[in-house]
């Protein structure tokens, strides 16, 4: 998934039109993935975040900072951040278990890479105190676990060598516990995987600009001052400045590329540039957040700063009144993600757009 929406960019919206023609047999299909998997009504269906069970159900979406068990002891509170399973883009196996196990019986059996092929697994548990699913973690008495591989991410669909490997580590996982393990139909995940790739695909996007130095050229120390009045911060890779998201461990809101040999030069003063990039990845970032504006502000602010003008991708010079044109294209993206509830910034749409 590495299509790219630039300034010049006509094909987003014919990837929505047709992502929006096929919103029929996906709401089917997203049907069937959240169906119960048995007919408890009390039993929690993994992934939903609006899903509550137990104490939960009293509670709605407040958790305690932490439960008291029987013998009065202080349970460490539910694990609320990170990523979690989501029946909407993960294949998910059920492992039951003859007698609950702590935490630290499952995390010592745990597999060494929550890895198969190109895509991530995860494991989680569901409290005996409370009936919520998290991932594993000591001092907690777990009633039944469950595991999810994604089924796409950026580099493609999860195929069938990936799920394979997947199934071999959770079975092993499964056995090492005395558990047994129930798989979803290999054919019916990868037929899955492949029609979330190919919406996700039609429906993926980074807008970005090029700004050239239309004089001297610039010192990394020089750009990086400039880039620090309008809020941008070094990144963790190296020629890389970003602007943080609002949330914390939230991907940043924009990033801006520079050439990296020069961010690796003994004296930042003396390293020279005559072009950056500032982009933001649309799916990553929440709308509400509104990065479309910043995107615009920051190109206009660093340019005047900068003494640079902006381009598209192929190194057109164009005018601010070009950024309304792109923003009607992204609000049909908007709107075709939230349709699939892969809203741009959710938990769900920052793991299949990863």
């Amino acid at each position: 998934m590495n299509n790219e929406l630039t300034l010049g960019l006509a094909l987003l919206g014919g990837a929505v039109l047709a992502g929006v023609v096929a919103h029929g047999a996906w709401t089917a299909r997203k049907t069937a993935a959240r169906a119960p998997r048995r007919s408890d009504p009390h039993d929690p269906m993994p992934g939903l975040p609006d899903q509550t069970d137990g104490v939960g159900d009293m509670l709605g979406d407040t958790v305690p900072l932490a439960v008291t068990g029987v013998a009065g002891t202080s349970l460490p509170p539910v694990k609320k951040g990170g990523p979690r399973l989501d029946a909407l883009i993960d294949a998910i196996a059920v492992i039951s278990v003859d007698h609950p196990l702590t935490g630290e019986q499952v995390m010592a059996h745990l597999p060494s890479t929550r890895r198969a092929g190109s895509k991530s697994f995860m494991i989680e548990g569901l409290r005996a105190d409370c009936g919520e699913w998290e991932p594993p973690q000591t001092g907690v008495t777990y009633s039944e676990l469950q595991a999810g591989a994604l089924l796409a991410n950026r580099l493609g669909g999860l195929n069938e060598i990936e799920y394979s490997e997947f199934v071999q580590k959770i079975q092993a996982f499964a056995d090492s516990l005395g558990a047994g393990v129930e798989f979803p139909d290999m054919l019916d995940v990868v037929a899955r995987s492949k029609e979330l790739d190919a919406f996700a695909s039609a429906h993926d996007a980074q807008l970005a600009m090029r700004l050239f130095a239309k004089g001297s050229a610039w010192s990394v120390g020089y750009l990086q001052q400039q880039a620090g009045r309008h809020g941008f911060v070094p990144g963790v890779l190296p020629g890389r400045l970003v602007m943080p998201g609002l949330e914390e461990g939230a991907p940043p809101v924009l990033t801006l590329h520079f050439d990296a040999q020069a961010a690796f030069a003994d004296d930042p003063d003396q390293a020279s540039l005559r072009e950056v990039q500032l982009a933001f990845d649309v799916p990553q970032t929440a709308a509400e957040q509104e990065p479309f504006k910043s995107w615009c502000a920051a190109g206009e602010a660093l340019s005047l700063a900068l003494d640079a003008f902006m381009a598209d991708d192929q190194g057109r010079a164009f005018a601010p009144a070009a950024f309304h044109a792109i923003e009607t294209e992204l609000q049909r993206l908007y709107e075709a993600l939230a349709q699939r509830d892969l809203a741009a910034g959710s938990a769900a749409a920052r793991r299949l757009f990863s």
